[in-house]
């Protein structure tokens, strides 16, 4: 049995099963050779030594690798082994390597809890749905500036979605992709947070989501008329269902979001003093958040007194006991219509609430602290209407060098006498 020749096809497809493993070594590589296993398999392995340890690697399996493409990979690893690198161990502790899905479980774990319920839930779905899809199998090393922006350039670009034009399924038509560029971003966000994240757990050494690339948010801006408004109050007097209403009616007297609306308590409200303190549990920032009520206010509140069961925390108790109103879309949907505001959501009741504030000489600083945001540059969407008042003020100053009818008559007479 020979066991050094010049390795080819021909001789691994010949080579004899011995019932045993063996080798035999190639004559141009050094320590480069098929291996015939007692099954009848075959593979491409390389034998060195370094540090005065022998080591063998298996380099791959024929005929999934041919001759020649395993010959030069064996010349490149002799190149490393030579510089003093251990090809094998390399490649034992990237195997042992953290990889993109053990960082998303260990994210999802340890940072999600400390989230809002809703924020959580959607932290979920970007990592299973949008991430672990694409980088899940990869090295949390091996993840580069140029992926996190080739990944937010996907998702960016929108996906086609089933249209909902019509009732039957079968005969639903794809429609063509919508972007998201708002999504982009908030994906974005929470890949920076989940590297430095991963830093700090020694995952890797620097983040490469750090500076992306955001995209233009072209917020929408939907503010309803004094018409508009009208409309709408009249469609809440004549539903049927005025415990919804009633949430409607609280979010645009207070421009409160209607998660926290329907989540209200009747402990959280002073009557007395006028003042509504949200929990912490129920608003975005996650702080206790309290702002002064109007009268009308505290009259829902006294109505919904009587209405509510003696004993029932809620302000707006839901079907099942012991909770409150979960989901209130349907009745919107029927309101919308009836007031004929298709294009408004529940939330524009919100912006509309501080065009007001902003109509009748509020602040912005005051205007955050009415809406509950933390960060300044949230309110400066609203900064725009301030143009009225702004507008006014230019105009009074205009004025004083429009000419007086009485100079128009003085000069007329002056031309007259020249």
């Amino acid at each position: 049995m020979v066991n050094r020749l010049k390795l080819n096809e021909k001789t691994i497809r010949e080579a004899e099963n011995l019932g045993r493993d063996y080798q035999i070594f190639d004559t141009d590589v050094r320590g480069f050779s098929i291996t015939i296993y007692p099954s009848g398999n075959r593979a491409f392995t390389l034998d060195y030594r370094i540090a005065g340890r022998q080591r063998r690697m298996t380099i791959g399996r024929w005929p999934e690798w041919n001759t020649v493409a395993a010959r030069e990979r064996a010349k490149e690893l002799r190149r490393d082994i030579d510089e003093g690198i251990d090809p094998l161990s390399l490649r034992e502790t990237s195997r042992e390597a953290p990889r993109v899905n053990d960082m998303i479980a260990r994210y999802l774990a340890e940072h999600t809890p400390h989230l809002a319920a809703r924020n959580a839930a959607d932290q979920h779905t970007i990592m299973h749905k949008l991430v672990a899809p694409d980088w899940g199998k990869k090295l949390v090393t091996e993840i580069t500036k140029a992926d996190v922006e080739k990944l937010l350039t996907k998702i960016a670009a929108g996906r086609a979605r089933p249209s909902k034009a019509k009732p039957n399924n079968r005969a639903r038509k794809l429609q063509g992709p919508k972007p998201t560029p708002v999504r982009a971003n908030r994906v974005g966000e929470v890949l920076r947070k989940m590297f430095t994240l991963a830093i700090g757990w020694g995952m890797r050494i620097d983040n490469p989501a750090s500076g992306f690339r955001r995209r233009i948010e072209n917020e929408r801006e939907r503010f309803l008329t004094p018409e508009e408004i009208g409309r709408l109050a009249k469609a809440l007097d004549a539903a049927k269902d005025q415990r919804a209403a009633g949430i409607i009616r609280l979010c645009m007297l207070t421009g409160a979001r209607s998660g926290e609306v329907r989540q209200a308590r009747f402990e959280q409200f002073n009557l007395d003093l006028g003042s509504w303190s949200k929990p912490a549990a129920t608003t975005k920032q996650r702080k206790i958040h309290r702002i002064p009520i109007s009268g009308d206010v505290a009259a829902i509140v006294r109505q919904r007194a009587l209405l509510v069961p003696r004993g029932n925390p809620w302000l707006f108790p839901g079907d099942t006991p012991g909770q409150p109103v979960k989901e209130i879309r349907r009745f919107w949907i029927g309101i919308q219509t009836e007031a004929k505001l298709p294009d408004v959501r529940i939330h524009d009741l919100r912006h509309t609430f501080a065009s007001l504030l902003v109509s009748g000489g509020a602040s912005l600083e005051m205007i955050g602290k009415l809406l509950g945001h933390t960060q300044m540059q949230t309110t400066q969407r609203y900064a725009h209407l301030m143009d009225s008042p702004l507008r006014d003020g230019v105009n009074a100053v205009a004025s004083i060098f429009r000419p007086r009818p009485q100079l128009v008559h003085d000069a007329d007479q002056d031309q007259k006498s020249a």
